[in-house]
């Protein structure tokens, strides 16, 4: 645990050796489920995983704001030592991420930017029709009423495994795997962060994003899944704007890429985090 300006006690965890990489998982409101991708990454990075605050082991209180959980992850980098680091994140993580680094590029050695969804709005009717579509009728109607009631602890893995099925490009295995990443926390979903930082992204001026993003020259790779259902096209003019991006889509992936493709996540983050260490000489 370390703890923040305000007195919220944050988990973290570190592992590996190499340049200093910080993983920052999505949600929001859940915890950490990162641990898979970091075993990947723990022969070439020290991998930086915590739990946000509300979220997993760390203290569940706000207040919940990108501005607020960007100090957090700053005071995790303070208590850890690096003067720099590889910032990196998944899904709403990556949000995260990327305002870090808008934030404090001094402090970031490059971006790594994965199943995002860009900085725009238009993602999110496409992703929820295209995740409607992925699942049966009888699963679409059993999500909806699981989500609308108070669940058991079953039945709250079920409605996770449910609602993320979509998540995963092969449908043969979108259930087992969905149930896995279901199982994979015991913690509860942290709604009050949920509600807050989504509220918030959803009215981000676009352009003032956008804007930051062209002053950040710091190499980034955006990887995304081909077969994510929050559609690829969404990251094209966060793309367009950052000044050293590169874009890496996989195909036979969905929105957790390492599941079902880790070789070629491992490839193209080695690969990206060796050119990173290169060119700092």
């Amino acid at each position: 645990m370390i703890t923040t300006d305000d007195g919220v006690r944050l988990w973290h965890a570190v592992d590996g050796t190499g340049p200093p990489l910080a993983l920052v998982h999505g949600g929001p409101g859940l915890g950490d489920n990162l641990g898979p991708l970091a075993e990947l990454l723990v022969h070439h990075a020290q991998v930086v995983r915590w739990d946000q605050r509300g979220s997993g082991r760390s203290d569940p209180v706000g207040p919940h704001t990108l501005d607020r959980y960007v100090a957090d992850l700053d005071a995790v980098r303070r208590h850890l030592g690096p003067d720099r680091w590889v910032v990196g994140g998944h899904s709403f993580g990556a949000t995260i991420a990327l305002h870090y680094a808008l934030a404090h590029p001094e402090r970031t050695t490059a971006l790594v930017y994965v199943a995002g969804v860009g900085t725009g709005r238009a993602w999110r009717r496409a992703y929820r029709e295209e995740a409607d579509r992925r699942l049966s009728a009888e699963q679409r109607e059993r999500r909806d009423a699981l989500f609308a009631r108070e669940r058991t602890p079953d039945e709250e893995v079920e409605w996770r495994a449910l609602a993320w099925v979509p998540d995963f490009a092969d449908p043969d295995r979108a259930l087992p795997l969905a149930t896995v990443e279901a199982r994979r926390s015991p913690f509860p979903i942290c709604w009050e962060a949920n509600r807050a930082l989504g509220a918030e992204v959803r009215v981000l001026d676009e352009e003032a994003v956008l804007a930051r993003c062209r002053r950040l020259d710091v190499p980034a790779l955006l990887l995304h899944g081909a077969d994510d259902p929050r559609p690829p096209w969404a990251i094209a003019a966060l793309a367009e704007a950052l000044p050293q991006a590169q874009v890496v889509v996989l195909p036979g992936a969905g929105h957790l890429p390492w599941v079902e493709a880790p070789e070629a996540v491992r490839a193209a983050l080695t690969a990206f985090l060796g050119e990173v260490s290169g060119s700092r000489g």
